[in-house]
């Protein structure tokens, strides 16, 4: 089954060229079918990449999905056409009375402020608090991950040495879970961060469980509440450029910024660039989605809200 999105919107154009199964609204009306509702927390500046990029996974099942692009009422995206985002998003107080089968929590370039100062964190913890009741299963990636972390447990995020940017190995530690079923022992993320979150605060906190880590990325799969909650620090979504544009963007900026490890060949930027980690990007969404429908309720107004 298709992802469910605007036919005007950018992505689904690309992806259809790409033949990935999207759906336009007047299409979907003719199933008698409850489409699984997704909503995306779209919190990066170029939203029309990440739109694309988790539409990309999304779609990729063989479910049907609704979605619903959200941006922050708090805060004027300067990258994104108003337009774009007059069309296709909604802010959380257009949705609040809503509730939704899954969510998706974006990172966002604010690594270097406190939480607290970052221009939208009140709405944001006021989203973060809403999925307590209104929302099955949350997907948290990157600083969104470090952001839900620290809302939901208290786990503060610490500012890495240099910037970790590139490809890493991790290992998966538990297999059984729904949301790694299938994994490899070993598999690739991209990485693109300057904090990160210690092993030793998650082990502390009693119902988080450490399902995937790398030796030199750290901790990457995080869950909670039997998968109610899922954090992800790496970008397992990216697609073969977005690393090469965030390093030719700051070498153009005149940044200290080092080339992608285990990016390119030879780990030279003038050669190809190898994607290793797709195959088991398309299976983690699979896999979230799939527990999402086989664990969510029929009807949402049942849904058990989270302590």
């Amino acid at each position: 089954m298709p992802i469910l999105v605007p036919k005007g919107l950018p992505a689904y154009s690309l992806l259809k060229e790409e033949n990935i199964f999207v759906m336009h609204h007047e299409r979907a009306e003719q199933q008698d079918i409850r489409p699984l509702r997704i909503a995306i927390v779209n919190l990066m500046p170029t939203k029309e990449v990440t739109e694309t990029q988790l539409i990309r996974m999304l779609a990729n099942t063989p479910l049907q999905v609704n979605l619903q692009l959200l941006t922050m009422d708090s805060h004027e995206s300067k990258n994104t056409d108003k337009q774009h985002l007059d069309n296709f998003y909604k802010t959380y107080d257009e949705i609040k009375n809503q509730r939704f089968d899954g969510m998706i929590i974006t990172g966002a370039p604010v690594e270097f402020l406190k939480f607290e100062q970052v221009d939208y964190w009140e709405e944001l913890s006021e989203i973060l608090e809403y999925t307590k009741k209104n929302v099955f299963s949350t997907l948290h990636i990157c600083w969104g991950a470090q952001a839900g972390l620290y809302y939901h447990y208290g786990i503060d995020k610490y500012i890495l040495d240099k910037k970790l940017f590139g490809v890493f190995k991790h290992k998966t530690l538990d297999k059984k879970s729904e949301i790694t079923r299938g994994f490899d022992d070993e598999f690739y993320v991209p990485h693109s961060r300057h904090t990160s979150i210690k092993k030793e605060d998650i082990e502390k906190v009693n119902g988080l469980k450490i399902l995937a880590e790398s030796d030199i990325a750290g901790v990457h799969i995080i869950t909670a509440n039997e998968n109610r909650r899922v954090f992800l620090q790496g970008h397992m979504e990216y697609d073969r450029e977005t690393l090469n544009l965030e390093y030719i963007r700051d070498k153009n900026k005149g940044l200290d910024i080092e080339v992608p490890s285990n990016y390119f060949t030879d780990d030279d930027p003038d050669k190809e660039i190898i994607i290793k980690w797709s195959g088991q990007g398309n299976l983690l969404f699979a896999n979230w989605l799939n527990y999402v429908y086989q664990e969510t309720p029929y009807d949402l107004a049942l849904l058990e809200p989270i302590e």
